[in-house]
Order: structure tokens, then C-alpha cells, then sequence
């Protein structure tokens, strides 16, 4: 008998457990969510990076440096808004490759190979004398980064069981968040050199965390290696698992898939289609909620609110905010379902931009808004809340879940390109659409879209909460 068949020679293939009778473990899941997710805790790091260290490096009035002497160099306004857009550039130039990456090499070593372009922009960050350095190190964290939405979110929907699917998706979007406070947190009361350096550490809890994780079961299966898939199971699902079932669950999905995707699979398909346009769309509602407008006028709000509190310590506060509603998002995202976390985020969104809207045209009017200070602060807040609750880790983990496996990693490469793209679009234009239109007009455009986005979710997005692979499918090919 080879060493490699089930076995007493390989207890971890012998599978004593009838079929059917399996208890799973949910700790190691949760173990290799964490693992994985050192990903999105260094995208959010590079995502927030700039806001601690462009109020370092760009003077607030170009002509006058003083306390900014000790820099050994320091940017334009314009230098300044490259290198915060430079990250959508490689965002958008990581999500194909690591589509492609993740079908050839698996997913386990993509995510492991994505420390190498984060620790080389950090070091192109640190030692950086000048715009041009800190330019490519933004290019290639964005690459990291656009590659972590891609190769992260698919690895955890292939490893998680069913019933906590939904609460390991959101674990992305948490570490995000996590990533982004500990930026908000640190960068305010340190150098931004040391904030680079002590970002650095996370990339290497990457490459640690990758060594003992296993490959992805479907990967496997995928590629013809079931024995291997089963050990990987077992370490995911606990030693109790019914592996046979669960791989034959594998086997049926990639069975009724059609093999390996073509770009034209994804249009040609009535499923793969819907599956495609509602990730799209979900990705658009997301950025067009305007929540990237919404955390650049945080500190501003909070100001206009009476608040006497220093920007610094309000960014904290919305990163804390974030952080824990977005873990409350991933409690209740398996009880709830998502179709109603993404109505309410849509829905209460809208409104609070629409009374900020109304607080600004008050304002430019000159109406006395004083004894109302604490209406934008309240509005923001809330807005803040009910995104983390929906619109922040759903779009996000539906991508994972309302595709067949076999075009997974093409529309979820897809999905986060046209992410980043409207990302690059809404921080570049939003400056512009406040000159233009002035700050209400700006807040009600995006509640316009929050309006329409309510009535789209309620009417085209599918509940996928405790459904398998092939029901959503039949789902997406059956509505059509």
C-alpha cells in the first residue's frame, strides 16, 4: 500500500466517520481567517497610511514650512494627492495577476507571496529622499493591496463551512479596519518613518501565518489531488469532519462549472452574468455611498459640530467605530442574512447624507446652526455604523460567494478592479464636485445613489445565508 493512500500509515487520510456523521471544529477556520486576513490588516495600514503622514509632509500653506524643518523633504499639494492616489493605480494593476496567480500557484502561496511587495514598498517608503520613492512604494503597496482583495476574500469562502461563511467573510473588511486604526492610532503620535516601519511588521505575520495554513480544498480537488484536499479539510474542519462528503460536495460544484473560465464565460452564461453584475453593482453602491468623502470630512464635521476635540483623536474614534460595528457585522451576518444588513445600510446612509446635506446648505445660507452642532456629528456617526454594518464587508464577501468556483478568481479580479477604479475616481473628483456643486449638493449626489441602491438591493440581490454553492446558482440561473 503507497504511504499516500488512507490508512494507519497516514491517520490523517483514514476516515472512520460514516457518511453524513461528521462534527466539524470551528477553531481552526477561525485560526486560518486570521491567518490570512494579516493580508487585509497591511492593506488597511496602506490605505490610512497617508492620512497621519501627509499632515507631515505637506504644509498646510505652501509658503510656510515652519516646524516642518527637520523633513528632509516635503511635498506639494498636488505631489501629496499622487501619493495617496498612486494606491488606486496599483490596486487596480494587482487584481488580474492575482486572479490569475491564485488558479496557477493555489491559493495559499499567492497570499503568501503578497509580503514581498508590501515589505519592498515599505522599504521604498522608508528610505525614501524624495516624491519619486514614496510614488513607486505607494504603486507597489497598491498592487498588494489590490491583490489582497482578490486572493483573501476567495481563500476564507473556500475554507469556511456554510454556517459561519458569512461571519469569516466580514473577517476581511474587519482586519481592514483593524489595519486602518492602528494607522490612526500610531501615525498621530509618531514620525511617519517610524509608522512605516512598524507597519513592515504585518507582512511578516503574513508569511508566518502562511506556513501553517493549508492549501485551499477546492484548489486541490480542482487540481486532482483529493488526498491532499481531505488532510487539508481535516485540518480546517477538525479531525471529526466527514471529509467524503465535503469533497464530494467540491467535486459536484467544480463538475457543474464548466472547467477553466474564459473572460467570455463570464458574459455568455446567464449565471455567471448575474452573478458578475450584482458583484459589480454591489461594488459601485459601495464607493458611491460616499464613505470616502464622509471619513475625509470627519474631522471638519466634528469641528463645525462645537467639538473641541483634536482631528487626531476624532479619526481614532471613527476607527474605533468602524472596528466594532464591523465586527458586529460578523455576528450577525450568519443570523441576520445579508440582504437586510445591506437594506438598512443603504437606506439609513442615504438619510444621514441627506441631512448633512441640508446641515451644509444651512450653513452656506447663514442660517444660525448652532444649537444643531450635534446633527452632523450624529448623522456621521450613524453613517459610519450602518456601513460597517452592511455596505462595508457584504460587497465584499458576496464577490466570494455568488461565484461558481470556476470564475471565481476572473470576476472577483474583475469586481476589485472596477472597485479600485471608482475608488481612484470618487477621492480624485470629490475636491472638484465640493468646488463645483459646494458640500450639499455633494452629499445629496451620493444619497441620490444610496436611494436607488435601496431599491436595487431589494429587488435583484439574493439571500445567500446557509445556502451551498449550487443553490446560489440555481438561484442566480433561476431569476433570470
Amino acid at each position: 500500500m503507497s504511504s499516500n493512500a488512507p490508512g494507519a500509515t497516514n491517520p490523517m487520510l483514514y476516515d472512520p466517520i460514516p457518511e453524513g456523521q461528521g462534527s466539524t471544529s470551528k477553531r481552526n477556520q477561525f485560526v486560518a481567517a486570521l491567518g490570512i486576513c494579516m493580508a487585509a490588516v497591511s492593506g488597511g495600514t496602506a490605505l490610512a497610511w497617508t492620512s497621519p503622514v501627509l499632515a507631515q509632509l505637506v504644509p498646510a500653506n505652501q509658503s510656510d514650512t515652519s516646524g516642518l524643518e527637520h523633513e528632509s523633504f516635503l511635498l506639494t499639494t498636488d505631489e501629496g494627492s499622487w501619493v495617496g492616489a498612486f494606491l488606486a493605480v496599483g490596486a487596480f494593476l494587482g487584481a488580474l495577476p492575482a486572479g490569475y496567480l491564485s488558479e496557477k500557484i493555489g491559493r495559499k502561496y499567492t497570499t503568501m507571496s503578497l509580503a514581498l511587495p508590501y515589505l519592498v514598498s515599505w522599504a521604498l517608503i522608508i528610505f525614501a529622499n524624495g516624491a519619486g520613492m514614496l510614488y513607486a512604494g505607494r504603486l507597489v503597496i497598491g498592487i498588494a493591496t489590490g491583490a489582497s482583495c482578490v486572493v483573501a476574500p476567495m481563500f476564507i469562502s473556500e475554507v469556511a463551512e456554510t454556517s459561519i461563511r458569512g461571519a469569516l467573510g466580514a473577517f476581511f473588511q474587519l482586519h481592514l479596519t483593524v489595519g486602518i486604526l492602528f494607522v490612526y492610532a500610531v501615525g498621530s503620535y509618531t514620525h511617519w518613518v517610524t509608522l512605516s516601519i512598524l507597519c513592515a511588521i504585518f507582512p511578516v505575520l503574513l508569511i508566518v501565518a502562511m506556513f501553517i495554513v493549508p492549501e485551499s480544498p477546492v484548489y486541490l480537488v480542482k487540481k486532482g489531488r483529493r488526498i491532499d484536499a481531505g488532510v487539508a479539510l481535516k485540518w480546517f474542519w477538525g479531525p471529526n469532519a466527514d471529509t467524503q462528503s465535503a469533497l464530494q460536495t467540491i467535486q459536484s460544484d467544480l463538475d457543474a462549472a464548466s472547467g477553466d473560465a474564459k473572460v467570455s464565460d463570464l458574459f455568455t452564461n446567464a449565471t455567471n452574468r448575474a452573478a458578475l453584475f450584482i458583484s459589480l453593482l454591489l461594488m459601485f453602491f459601495q464607493q458611491f455611498s460616499g464613505i470616502n468623502a464622509v471619513i475625509f470630512y470627519t474631522a471638519p464635521i466634528f469641528q463645525s459640530a462645537g467639538s473641541t476635540m483634536d482631528p487626531a483623536v476624532c479619526s481614532i474614534v471613527v476607527g474605533v467605530v468602524q472596528v466594532v460595528m464591523t465586527l458586529a457585522s460578523s455576528i450577525l451576518i450568519d443570523k441576520a442574512g445579508r440582504r437586510i444588513l445591506l437594506l438598512q445600510s443603504s437606506f439609513i446612509m442615504g438619510s444621514c447624507l441627506i441631512v448633512l446635506g441640508v446641515y451644509f446648505k444651512m450653513q452656506n445660507d447663514k442660517v444660525d446652526v448652532s444649537n444643531i452642532g450635534w446633527l452632523p456629528l450624529a448623522s456621521v456617526v450613524l453613517f459610519i455604523v450602518s456601513f460597517s454594518l452592511g455596505f462595508g464587508p457584504i460587497p465584499w464577501m458576496m464577490m466570494g460567494e455568488l461565484c461558481a468556483p470556476d470564475i471565481k478568481g476572473l470576476a472577483s479580479a474583475l469586481a476589485v478592479m472596477f472597485n479600485w477604479t471608482l475608488v481612484f475616481l470618487v477621492t480624485k473628483t470629490f475636491g472638484t464636485m465640493q468646488e463645483m456643486l459646494g458640500s450639499d449638493w455633494t452629499f445629496w449626489f451620493f444619497g441620490a445613489w444610496m436611494m436607488v441602491c435601496t431599491v436595487y438591493v431589494f429587488i435583484k440581490v439574493p439571500e445567500t445565508k446557509g445556502k451551498t454553492n449550487a443553490q446560489i446558482q440555481a438561484i442566480l440561473g433561476g431569476k433570470k
